[in-house]
């Protein structure tokens, strides 16, 4: 199953640059890197990223991540996927553009 993390284009770069990451700001806060459903994805980019450009989309696949993974209540008590540990850039399944076209930010075609 994959799982999904937007990051800022600078926040991508450099986890590529460094090969891992602790995550966002909002992450290193919280003490876990958050991400989300496919379902969960776009309420994740609406809520959080509203109206923000220059946005990745990382997929990951889940059953890579072993024990470091946990699935913990969240919003409305649904069950978001968070990592406790930092993320590598060999965790990271496929890297796309989150484009933001008329206020709405576009999901590659196929996921939604």
């Amino acid at each position: 199953m994959l799982i999904y993390k937007i990051f800022h284009a600078s926040e991508w770069a450099d986890l590529k640059a460094n090969k891992e990451t602790a995550g966002a700001p909002v992450d290193l806060a919280d003490g876990y890197v958050h991400f989300s459903t496919l379902a969960q994805a776009p309420e994740t980019a609406a809520k959080h990223f509203a109206g923000e450009e220059g946005l990745m989309l990382l997929a990951v696949e889940a059953d890579t991540l072993g024990d470091a993974l946990k699935w913990e209540p969240s919003r409305g008590g649904a069950l978001f996927p968070h990592l406790y540990r930092n993320l590598h850039l060999s965790d990271v399944h496929w890297a796309q553009p989150l484009p933001l076209v008329d206020g709405e930010h576009q999901f590659p075609p196929g996921l939604t």
